[in-house]
């Protein structure tokens, strides 16, 4: 993804840049020049750097007149804003002009008329960051105003070609890594075949992972996937020393994606292809398998028990496929699925005690409360844990399901997400499918679904025993949708994405129908009292203030 000029060679933020690409580094600051940018250079450099902003940032743009200061900055307002705005007037006389984005507000500063520098907060420079980003330029005209974590950029013309720039790139604090993240990123794509103009590269909105998503578009047509996930730091210990995701058993980096897509891909699950990878860095190309997720599909007018049928196809080609003792990585290194064991299962349902109780209640849960929760809820794990039966995608649902009318078999379905895989229970995808938590499913639908699975899975396995599989359905089901009513509680509390609590009500009717189930009696004894049906029809309250949950 390198246009012509770009010095595509790796770069590290530890020690001295590698031979033929500028720059210096330190322990906050971390600095890269990039040489001889024609007009399509820099618009990409624009959409690499709007790529890595988010809100709170700051943008210094330096340089002569005519070096390209308002130029770039219109191409980041065009970047952030998806293209949508073609219309970015100069703020050289009013100072400073705002934009709503598709991303995050946006306020583009102009500082060179500025009489005092103590009028730049009169500017509003500091409630642009507060809401969004800020692109200074002149900034040496109130150089108090931009310390701290910041991009500087620096245009200037290229030697003997008027028409072409040398942009210093200044990473200063939290931007360092970003920046060295950035240029690993252009050797990426440039070494994956993506070189030349007429490249661009589009941030796609992602989900409510740390992971970050940007589409590659060629002129002929061309497309692919760019995934930036960094490894993940632990977060702290809650159960015998250890944070949640190592008891959850979650994914933090590209490595169990790039070795499960290989594996599945070997099974006939249309996965994406891995073009290029940066494991250390975490960075990927994948293939691009469109943007038809079957929600898009569903109201593009696609048939839902077509879709949903197809996918229970492949959850079935899945169950024929065994779980290798370990998944290869191209550096020769190799990944395990973990066990979907008892403590993963308990930590995920504690999810609820956690975060949704105390926003339905007002309190957080009392000891009673939570030892009478592990209580019931303890029988019912330890009998799941018991079944490891084969691979568990553990995210198969319509988000992460791509519908591809054109291909044939297996192949109609594309599946993008499965990094957080292990080994468990088989009946736990096809709840996570059938129980769908951000659109509907009918009961019906989901009955003849299950009634299908179950009837092919006997044909192929006459030792097959539906009644302890429809005993794991109803209780995984349980156990996955108490799970999300913590989730969707956390992430509008802890998160400030109260538009989750829109599901909630689609989630308390899955759950009532796994309760239904005669093994989870004292399982449904227990939600009825802790949350009969009228504090199960209350919108929960979110709080401003952190809730001081322990995951």
């Amino acid at each position: 993804m390198t246009s012509r000029g770009f010095d595509n060679r790796p770069v590290s933020r530890h020690g001295s840049p590698r031979q033929g690409a500028r720059g210096t580094t330190g322990p906050d600051v971390i600095t890269r020049v990039l040489e001889s940018l024609d007009e399509d250079g820099m618009r990409r450099l624009a959409e690499e750097i709007a790529f890595w902003l988010r809100p709170g940032d700051l943008v210094a743009l330096a340089g002569d007149l005519g070096a390209g200061k308002t130029t770039l900055a219109r191409a980041l307002v065009t970047s952030l804003s998806g293209g949508r705005l073609q219309e970015i007037p100069s703020p050289t006389f009013t100072l400073v002009q705002t934009y709503e984005t598709e991303r995050m507000p946006v306020a583009h500063l102009d500082l060179y008329r500025l009489a005092d520098p103590a009028e730049i907060e009169e500017l509003g420079l500091g409630d642009a960051l507060a809401r969004g980003v800020a692109l200074v330029e002149w900034p040496e005209r109130a150089p108090e105003a931009v310390t701290g974590s910041h991009l500087a950029v620096h245009l200037a013309e290229s030697a003997g070609s008027g028409d072409r720039r040398t942009v210093t790139l200044t990473g200063h604090g939290d931007w360092a890594p970003r920046l060295a993240r950035l240029m690993a990123l252009h050797r990426l794509v440039a070494d994956a075949g993506w070189r030349g103009g007429g490249i661009s590269l589009g941030y796609l909105q992602g989900d409510a992972s740390p992971r970050r998503y940007a589409r590659l578009i060629a002129r002929d047509g061309r497309s692919a996937v760019v995934m930036d996930w960094p490894a993940q730091p632990d977060g702290p210990p809650i159960h015998n020393g250890l944070p949640y995701s190592r008891i959850a058993h979650l994914a933090e980096g590209v490595r169990p994606f790039v070795a499960i897509a290989a594996a599945l891909s070997r099974a006939g699950i249309a996965t994406p292809r891995v073009l290029a990878h940066d494991l250390d860095q975490g960075l990927l190309l994948i293939e691009d398998l469109g943007d038809g997720v079957f929600g898009a599909a569903l109201a593009a007018g696609a048939s839902q028990a077509q879709l949903w049928r197809a996918a229970v196809d492949v959850l079935l080609a899945l169950r024929r496929a065994p779980v290798p003792d370990a998944l290869p990585l191209p550096d020769g290194t190799s990944h395990r699925l973990p066990d979907y064991d008892a403590a993963a299962l308990s930590i995920e349902t504690e999810l609820l005690p956690d975060w949704l109780w105390p926003a339905m209640t007002g309190a957080p849960a009392d000891a009673d409360a939570r030892n009478a929760f592990t209580a019931v809820w303890a029988p019912i794990l330890a009998a799941l844990a018991s079944m490891r039966e084969g691979w568990v995608l553990r995210d198969f649902h319509s988000p992460n399901l791509i519908w591809r009318p054109g291909q044939q078999g297996l192949a109609r379905v594309g599946v993008i997400d499965f990094q957080d895989a292990l080994a468990g229970p088989a009946a736990y995808d096809l709840v996570s499918l059938l129980q769908d938590a951000r659109l509907d499913v009918p009961e019906a639908l989901a009955a003849e679904l299950l009634n299908y699975y179950c009837a092919e899975t006997a044909r192929a396995e006459p030792g097959f025993d539906e009644a302890q599989f429809r005993f794991a359905y109803a209780a995984l089901g349980a156990q996955r949708n108490t799970k999300i009513l913590g989730i969707f509680a956390r992430l509008a509390i802890r998160d400030r994405k109260p538009g989750y609590l829109a599901h909630l009500p689609r989630i308390w009717r899955y759950l009532e129908r796994d309760l239904a189930h005669p093994r989870l009696a004292a399982l449904r004894e227990f939600y009825a009292r802790a949350f009969p049906p009228e504090a199960r029809a209350r919108q929960p309250a979110v709080p401003t203030a952190d809730s001081g949950s322990r995951s």
